[in-house]
């Protein structure tokens, strides 16, 4: 185990996710947010879980989360059994006072690691790749040098987390402002890009023993665009072309697919917007090209989508139970992040919380600048929550408002229950 392990480290604020920028705020705070978890209870808290939100109890949730948030809009699907409920808040374009609309696409942003973890487990299924295979074995020379050294990294560090590769973000050679953004946001960047920007850096830690259940952790947007590299590897074709013909089509997915180069949303869709540092005013980030992020938050999407998507996962429909104990055995995140995000475990592509009302939830989040995507799935798969958000700070304090409000409506909308 590596001299830093089980220790606090300060976190790099990153493009691909608000995950690390969340637990940032969370250290230099000092508090928590979110509803504080409960112990016992059913697999998916559904023993204790109340009857599911009226829509006018979601509304109110959505319009609270809205104000405390300090969000521009908000759109939030919660389906019970068969049972669907949406509530929406804000406008869909700044100054227009077009509403927003559930029906809206967007981008998946970091939830696009949930459709490449199951394509993965899929292939070791099929006896195509196994967990313990090493990057080495599939791309020799791509992790070498400055004490990175892929023949120590397995396939399942990379889905886990628990690699130590540098969690790269182009945003350290570009920049992090508005003129940055709009100078690069056309940009298209090759996966070895990533790649070789995270190997400038010495790793995060030493690649964790698969027996530690409490490892070094860090969040790595790089080992996941290293995975989809792999899935090409294995199979010849890409990862997005393998997630569409073993996810998407089967499951009827209208919504979801990976744009490459095209900076555009195809439908409708809600703008997003950020206030980057240094600026007072929003910058509008819907239009741009999201090749950079490939197997790591490249995915565009729909609510109906990701409900679908998530339900036939926790139902077992997408991978045999072998797969699927993999896929949920977890370790704890890092200490920052569950400051945040408490109780925060790690499978391979999913994480894990504890609800207030007993069991857990399962799910993944996503963030681009101007973006917050999250998800919740009961354990039994009765109840999922997909929500998006547009207009983001870039301050700490503001940050950590926004995740804190989310969370409580993510807990709030799986456990249901009468007026709080």
């Amino acid at each position: 185990m590596s001299t830093q392990s089980k220790t606090s480290r300060r976190p790099r604020l990153p493009v691909v996710t608000a995950l690390v920028t969340a637990a940032v705020c969370a250290v230099s705070l000092g508090v928590s947010a979110g509803p504080a978890p409960a112990h016992g209870g059913g697999p998916g808290g559904r023993d204790s879980a109340g009857d599911p939100l009226s829509q006018r109890q979601l509304q109110r949730e959505v319009d609270r989360t809205l104000k405390k948030a300090g969000y521009i809009a908000v759109s939030v699907q919660v389906r019970d059994g068969q049972r669907r409920t949406y509530a929406v808040g804000g406008e869909a374009e700044l100054g227009t006072g077009r509403p927003v609309s559930h029906a809206a696409g967007f981008r998946a942003a970091s939830v696009t690691k949930t459709f490449v973890s199951t394509v993965v487990l899929q292939l070791v299924a099929e006896g195509r790749l196994s967990l313990d295979d090493t990057v080495e074995e599939w791309l020799p020379g791509l992790v070498t040098g400055n004490g990175n050294d892929g023949s120590r990294i397995t396939v399942r560090h990379l889905l886990q987390h628990t690699s130590g590769l540098y969690n790269y973000d182009f945003t350290e050679d570009t920049g992090d402002t508005a003129a940055d953004f709009e100078r690069t946001r056309f940009d298209h960047y090759e996966p070895e890009e990533a790649v070789a920007g995270a190997l400038k850096h010495k790793p995060d830690f030493e690649p964790a023993d698969p027996n530690d259940p409490d490892p070094d952790w860090n969040y790595s947007n790089t080992g996941y665009i290293v995975a989809g590299m792999i899935i090409e590897k294995v199979t010849g074709r890409s990862w997005d072309r393998e997630v569409r013909d073993r996810i998407v089509r089967p499951l009827g997915l209208t919504q979801t697919y990976a744009p490459g180069d095209d900076p555009g949303l195809k439908g409708p869709y809600t703008h997003s917007y950020q206030q980057f540092p240094g600026s007072t005013g929003w910058t509008d980030t819907s239009i741009r090209n999201v090749s950079w992020a490939t197997a790591a938050g490249e995915l565009i999407t729909g609510e109906r989508d990701l409900d679908r998507f998530l339900t036939a996962l926790q139902r077992g429909r997408l991978l045999p139970p072998a797969q699927m104990a993999e896929l949920r055995r977890t370790v704890p995140a890092g200490a920052d992040f569950q400051q945040i995000f408490p109780g925060l475990h790690y499978g391979l592509g999913v994480m894990r919380q504890p609800l207030s009302c007993g069991g857990y939830r399962w799910g993944h989040g996503g963030d681009l600048e101007g973006q917050t995507v999250r998800t919740a799935v009961s354990a039994d798969g009765q109840r999922t929550v997909v929500l998006n958000a547009t207009g983001k700070k870039a301050d700490d304090e503001s940050l950590f408002r926004a995740e804190g409000a989310v969370q409580a409506l993510l807990d709030r909308a799986i456990c249901g229950g009468g007026d709080r």
